[in-house]
């Protein structure tokens, strides 16, 4: 089997041996993906999940990918009226003409008590009639793709899950023998999982909707099973908006390798390149660690800068600062950021802490190395990073990968994350993210004469040699510079240093 890496416009992620295996694709964003270039043809699917968690927009996104390239499509809707599909699809902009609606739902005489006794359950008689007009509407229309929705009203009534299953079964045989791809929803009204259904399908496609206690819901799609094919496996985050579902597969670093030339990146700072034997090399991850208002960011902004004045693009995600906070910031250092920006070299992404999933901000980073080109990553800060999603499990592991991806792209990323406390060395970091970076730059606060300076130093560079002094980190309306090495003093790391000439435990 051959792999190749994703393309974000929808692109496969597998291609199959088999050169005469045409896959049906879905038409939503990601999910072809994930199931290696859609779905095999002529089978039964099932997707299901909990009500308001995107499934009739699922099957509305997958008929009109049919409409659009000719073929005939049929829905079979057992829950919602005509006019109640009509209305969804214009919400996001779809014109449901050209596809078959055929509306099952109860009538007026289903209000009305049956005060008649007749040796035949109402229900009986209902599902043979549901069932035969699915059967007239599919030799009438003659389609390749069919949604039925949704199984739990057809369970009803079955009123019996031997009957159910039965009659599914028939279904199944019925769509399989006339080169249909069918997807039949469910709502998961019954209790615990239908085992009996998903042995069914051909496959299942799990939807999900999660309520954290603050923000956003978040949603997320997992493949349960896909006889005959591979897929990604695990949870993929989703979205619905304005055109449907937005699908962000999983992301698995491995598949994405690319040669590239290693070097030094500079910041255009003397001082600052020497302490980091050149700058940080491509392909490789810095952290900027220190206390509030130290400089980390404005540092990590001037990379950015500097990428820009090379010709190269660079994208800076923002949860804790506003764009206009960080603008008037960096003109007050001479730092020409906002340049950058409306000549299209830098971008800054702000990124609202409630509203996004692990899976859509990967999807932001990989959209800009990709479709932008981006050389220099910066994330600022790794706390909003965390902070923004607390319920969210695995965001280190995540985390890991997105370092992992954005160094075989040749990528020059730094973190930022702030530390608790102002002075001293003793600091504490909310997560112990050190060990994920290739490089670890220290930024501390130190008093000298009355005056609250700032310091910087290298403490690791896996990728080759680095400074070992520390210098003073200054800030002028010139823009940014280092000091030499601070030889005389020590103790700076503990925010009050002493000259070196002073005997030990003398003040």
């Amino acid at each position: 089997m051959k792999t190749r890496s994703p393309n974000l416009a929808n692109g496969p992620l597998f291609e199959m041996s088999s050169p005469d295996l045409k896959r049906v694709r879905v038409g939503i964003l990601g999910v072809d993906d994930i199931l290696s270039g859609g779905l095999l043809p002529n089978r039964l699917y099932l997707v299901q999940g909990d009500p308001g968690a995107g499934k009739t927009t699922f099957g509305l996104q997958y008929l009109l990918q049919g409409k659009d390239h000719g073929e005939r499509c049929l829905y079979v809707t057992l829950s919602e009226s005509a006019e109640e599909l009509t209305a969804g699809a214009a919400s996001h902009g779809w014109n449901l003409e050209g596809i078959e609606i055929l509306e099952l739902a109860a009538s007026e005489e289903d209000l009305q008590v049956d005060s008649q006794v007749t040796m035949y359950n109402p229900s009986e008689v209902e599902l043979t009639e549901t069932t035969k007009a699915v059967v007239e509407a599919f030799n009438r229309v003659k389609p390749s793709r069919v949604i039925f929705d949704s199984l739990s009203e057809f369970r009803l009534l079955a009123q019996g899950s031997l009957r159910y299953r039965r009659q599914v079964l028939a279904l199944k045989q019925f769509f399989i023998g006339k080169s249909c791809t069918v997807l039949l929803l469910d709502d998961g009204t019954s209790e615990g999982p239908d085992i009996q259904l998903q042995s069914i399908a051909h496959g299942v496609i799990q939807l999900e909707q999660l309520s954290p206690s603050y923000g956003a819901e978040r949603r997320r799609l997992r493949v349960l099973k896909f006889r005959g094919s591979n897929y990604r496996g695990g949870y993929h985050d989703f979205v619905i908006k304005g055109g449907g579902l937005e699908v962000f597969p999983r992301l698995i670093s491995a598949e994405h390798q690319e040669v590239f030339k290693r070097g030094p990146v500079g910041s255009g700072v003397t001082g600052l390149d020497a302490l980091l034997g050149g700058g940080p090399d491509r392909g490789t991850s810095t952290l900027f660690m220190g206390p509030a208002g130290s400089g980390k960011s404005t540092v990590a902004v001037r990379y950015a800068v500097a990428a820009a004045e090379r010709g190269d693009h660079a994208v800076v995600f923002t949860f804790d600062e506003s764009l206009a906070t960080l603008e008037a910031r960096t003109a007050g250092l001479g730092i020409a950021f906002n340049s950058g920006i409306e000549k299209g070299s830098v971008k800054l992404e702000q990124v609202d802490p409630a509203e996004l999933s692990p899976g859509e901000f990967v999807n932001r980073v990989r959209t800009s190395v990709e479709r932008d080109q981006a050389k220099v990553v910066i994330i600022d800060s790794l706390n909003g990073y965390l902070n923004a999603m607390p319920e969210e499990r695995f965001l280190i592991a995540q985390l890991h990968e997105l370092l992992a991806y954005l160094a075989i792209r040749g990528v020059t990323t730094i973190m930022v994350v702030a530390q608790h406390g102002l002075l001293g060395s003793q600091m504490q970091t909310p997560v112990d993210t050190s060990y994920l970076a290739d490089s670890v730059v220290l930024f501390r606060y130190f008093e000298i004469e009355g005056q609250v300076k700032k310091a910087i130093s290298v403490v690791k560079k896996r990728s080759g040699r680095h400074e070992e002094f520390i210098r003073e980190l200054i800030f002028s309306d010139r823009g940014i510079a280092v000091s030499a090495p601070l030889k005389e003093y020590r103790g700076i790391l503990s925010g009050m240093p002493v000259p070196v000439s002073m005997p030990s435990g003398v003040e």
